[in-house]
Formats: C-alpha cells, structure tokens, sequence
C-alpha cells in the first residue's frame, strides 16, 4: 500500500482538503504524510455532526451497500449521537470506502448529489433504511431523492455529471492507506477501529479518549475481534 502515499488521487486529497489547493500553483507540491491525510479526513470539508470543538472526533468510512455498516447505523451510531455528540462531546464525521462495487459507487455519488442541497443526511439515512431490500440503480437513487424532498432535475444533474467520483474514490484509498481493511472502518481521534462493534465498545473508547483529551493521536483500538464486518 505504500503506493498510495505518491497517488495523484491522494495527493489531491491530502492538498484539497486540507486547503493546500485554494493556493497558487508551485514548482513543488506539499509532501503528503500519514499525518497530512489523517488530518483531512478530520478536519476536511465533509459530512459531520456535533460541535467543531468537541474534545473527539470520531471518522466513519462507511459503504452503503455494507450490511454491517448498516447495523452500527441502525444500532449503534443513535446511541452515540444521543449520549456523545449531542452533549458536544464528540464531533462524528461520515467518510466513503467504496467496497462493494460500482453500486455503492453509485450510492456514494448520489448522497454527495443529495449534499448539494444540504440533504446529506436524511439521505444517508434512507440509503441505509432501504439498503437490506433494493439495488442501487440510478432511477431507485432518483425515487430516493424524491422521497428525501430534493430538486429533482439539479439531482439528476448532479448525478449524470459524475463529478463526485474522484472524490469519493480518494477518500475509498485514503481509508486504505489509513489501515481501513473492511467497512465500517473510524478513527477516533486517530485511533484505528475495525468493524461493527457495539456500543459498549465505543462508549469504553470515547470516554477513555474524553479522559485524555489533548493528549493527541495514539495507536489502534485494541477491543478484541470485531463482531463482523465486510
């Protein structure tokens, strides 16, 4: 994987998000680190919930399509919402690791379509309610839009247009090169954790990393053999 770190997708990542690119162009483009790019996963223009100032971040790459990313949705990322993020705690940042072929892809794409119209969420949330029973095809994404109250010709636009790809695709390699290996993959603050876990996993993390808050990034989670993922 140590490609990824010389990767034009990464490399548009780590300078983009960060907010490298908005610069003038130079005869050397900034070194992209591990740090760079855990960086703009964290802080980078993105989808989050919860106070920017909160002591933990937590960062979700996540696939649709991934029925054990559905289970933390439905089972696990409620309770943290209500307990951590909405105390202003905890900061919860949603990033894509494509892992399940073009549909999720598609999916991906279209949810970032949903964002332009500020709709991110109640799109993400009837993405994961509809996933265990539907393929996502264009048109079920644009009955999805419809349902979520978009425009639905700027969707249609935005999701013919194929604009998001790349981004979506360099958050996908980035997650990788992060030590993602299956979804849903978090960071919290820093610390790598694999698989659905239940709450009781992640309550025994926050508040550990609420504790010791400031003492900046440290190792990966430790919390025994995930109980699933994909």
């Amino acid at each position: 994987m140590k490609h990824l770190m010389t990767s034009v997708s990464v490399l548009s990542l780590g300078v983009a998000l960060i907010g490298l690119g908005s610069a003038p162009a130079r005869a050397e483009e900034p070194r992209v680190t591990r740090e760079t790019l855990m960086a703009a996963v964290t802080w980078g223009p993105g989808h989050g919930k919860g106070r920017a100032d909160a002591p933990v971040t937590v960062v979700e790459f996540s696939d649709f399509r991934c029925s054990f990313c559905r289970k933390f949705w439905k089972e696990t990322l409620p309770r943290i919402e209500t307990e951590y993020v909405e105390t202003g705690k905890v900061r919860f940042v949603y990033r894509h690791l494509v892992a399940l072929g073009p549909p999720s892809a598609r999916a991906a794409a279209a949810a970032e379509c949903a964002a332009e119209q500020d709709r991110f969420w109640p799109y993400h949330d009837l993405l994961f309610e509809q996933a265990p029973s539907v393929t996502f095809t264009d048109g079920g994404l644009r009955q999805y839009a419809k349902d979520a109250g978009l425009d639905p010709a700027a969707f249609d636009a935005c999701l013919a247009s194929r604009r998001h790809t790349e981004r979506i695709l360099s958050e996908s390699e980035v997650a990788r090169y992060l030590g993602a290996t299956g979804t849903p993959t978090f960071l919290i603050n820093g610390r790598l954790l694999i698989g659905a876990h239940p709450f009781e996993t992640f309550k025994r993390v926050l508040d550990t990393e609420l504790s010791q808050a400031g003492s900046g990034p440290r190792g990966a989670v430790d919390p025994g053999k995930p109980p699933g993922r994909r």
